[in-house]
């Protein structure tokens, strides 16, 4: 098998999946602003800024900007710890709530018209395929080098 060939056709598949409507839809559910309300509602409506941030792989000051944002919004809101000053907590409104469930269930609704389109079959190995890509792509960019 050629994989450097099979590479190409990957890389230009998954650019042009990647300027989809339906990508920028899921990539936000999964990484931007509607993601760290459904991360906060998950955890029992409370979470600290730290944990979004270890979650999402993501910076303080790109949390800080989501929380900004969504506190403007009055999806959520943010106290002092009563036991540690220290400690900003953040905690999801009812409006975040009823955000993050309708958003999770457009989510999901989008998720299962895709794989009904897909069929039974190519469903299943698309998810079966996108499993095994979790377990190793970790390995992939341990040893990660473009040069």
């Amino acid at each position: 098998m050629d994989y450097d060939e099979l590479a190409v056709e990957l890389l230009e598949k998954m650019n042009a999946l990647h300027r989809t409507k339906a990508h920028i839809h899921v990539n936000e559910a999964l990484c931007g602003e509607a993601f760290v309300l459904q991360y906060i509602a998950l955890n029992g409506g409370s979470v600290l800024p730290g944990d979004i941030g270890s979650k999402m792989n993501v910076s303080s000051a790109r949390v800080a900007a989501a929380l900004n944002s969504l506190e403007s919004k009055e999806l959520i809101t943010r106290r002092m710890d009563k036991n540690d000053r220290r400690k900003v907590i953040v905690e999801i409104t009812p409006q975040g709530k009823d955000f993050a469930e309708k958003h999770w269930a457009n989510i999901v609704c989008g998720a299962t018209k895709l794989l009904n389109l897909l069929g039974e079959k190519d469903a299943k190995d698309f998810v079966r395929i996108m499993g095994r890509m979790t377990e190793v792509m970790p390995e992939l960019w341990k040893n990660w080098s473009l040069v």
